[in-house]
């Protein structure tokens, strides 16, 4: 595809490394859509691909899963939920093609594995591979630069370890990688390959009970991810945020009888990381707070920084819903719904899909229902299959 295609697509970062300005790299959001699927706006943060739900089980959900109960995806939701796994060991692939509606050849290709070292506690390991498809890529002269395939990785190990029948708690260390650029010269410097290092630190409470006379699970749970370096392409310019994010929500499981199950889960999510704040054609501040600050500064500032006061930080919030209803253990439907506010992203879709569990294989599949004159991610699909081994315990 031709560079003037993938500009809508790819993530403003990239923009900037090749047509590379200090200025635009401190001030100016890039248009179009970031490549998790949200519109351009005043929250910049690098590699938001992290933030694409991986799994169809969690995407056909309305992306509502931190509490939901577990399966071998859980790194991608909430890692802590993994020393509840019944299973000894198993895996996951998954694979979805991504904003379709504007580019034929971007792609998200995701595993994940885990194996229980006892009772109480369990290691896993995932790899999520972002593909950019083939680009052509231009300088800001327009000159041919040639072919080039830019694509986005992360490696994630992740220990989790459960404290009695209730609780527990989990936390993950994650390689990033992020290659676009090819390694191009832009104003007179080279750009490179973006790196960086994060970590999520998780919790998740389980509980039996019984509701409206039925059997029931009550669950909560909350994930805290990418917190880590800053991530940049280029020497000498301030790096970019990573897509740091809370997650936090509850679920209830009832288990009608031996044969039906219903689940019902609730999330909220919302990026820490600095909000870009209102400047003058001088580039001075005249509203909101200087996102070029440390690390800690930034995640705890996110609460308190948005130009338009409170009621924009209740923007910042996405939410997410989600039910599922499994027969017998065996077929499970799904269904959910995602909002996001329209000027922090506008992502705004239902969610539909099916499972199915046989022997020690499931097969899971999802498909996103939006408007596709308003939304890239309409007709988004999704497919997962799971590998469950050993006595379930």
């Amino acid at each position: 595809m031709k560079l003037k295609y993938f500009s809508t697509a790819a993530l403003g970062v990239f923009s900037i490394a090749i047509l590379y300005s200090s200025r635009l790299q401190a001030q100016v959001v890039q248009p179009g859509t970031q490549t998790n699927g949200s519109q351009s706006n005043n929250i910049i943060t690098a590699v938001p691909f992290l933030l694409i739900t991986p799994d169809a089980r969690t995407g056909s959900m309305g992306e509502a899963a931190v509490a939901v109960q577990p399966d071998v995806n859980a790194m991608g939701n909430n890692p802590s939920k993994l020393a509840f796994l019944e299973m000894p060991y198993g895996f996951s692939a998954s694979y979805s093609p991504w904003l379709k509606n504007l580019v034929p050849d971007i792609n998200l290709a995701y595993i994940s594995g885990f194996y229980k070292l006892n009772d109480q506690s369990a290691i896993g390991g995932s790899l999520r591979y972002f593909s950019l498809g083939q680009i052509q890529l231009t300088d800001i002269n327009k000159n041919d630069l040639g072919i080039y395939s830019p694509s986005e990785f992360s490696f994630d190990a992740t220990y989790s370890k459960r404290f009695g029948n209730e609780f527990s708690l989990g936390t993950t260390g994650r390689f990033i990688y992020s290659n676009l650029t090819s390694g191009q010269f832009s104003a007179g410097q080279q750009t490179k390959a973006g790196k960086a290092f994060a970590v999520d630190v998780s919790a998740y409470y389980r509980k039996q009970t019984v509701m409206f006379n039925k059997d029931a699970i009550i669950s909560a749970g909350a994930n805290f991810s990418n917190i880590g370096t800053k991530l940049g392409y280029v020497d000498g310019v301030q790096k970019q945020f990573l897509p740091t994010n809370m997650k936090i929500g509850g679920a209830s499981t009832f288990i009608i009888d031996d044969y039906n199950q219903f689940t019902f889960a609730l999330d909220f999510n919302k990026l820490m990381v600095p909000t870009q704040p209102i400047r003058d054609s001088n580039g001075d501040i005249i509203s909101g707070r200087d996102p070029n600050r440390s690390i800690p500064a930034g995640i705890f500032g996110s609460f308190s920084d948005a130009p338009g006061g409170f009621s924009e930080e209740l923007k910042e919030v996405s939410i997410a819903v989600g039910a599922e209803y499994w027969y017998n253990q065996q077929f499970a439907m799904r269904a959910g719904y995602f909002y996001e506010a329209p000027e922090k992203g506008d992502r705004r879709y239902l969610t539909l899909g099916a499972g199915l569990k046989y022997n020690i294989f499931n097969i899971d599949f999802a498909y996103l229902l939006a408007d596709p004159q308003k939304s890239p991610l309409a007709n988004t699909l999704r497919f997962s299959l799971i590998f469950n081994f050993g006595d379930n315990k």
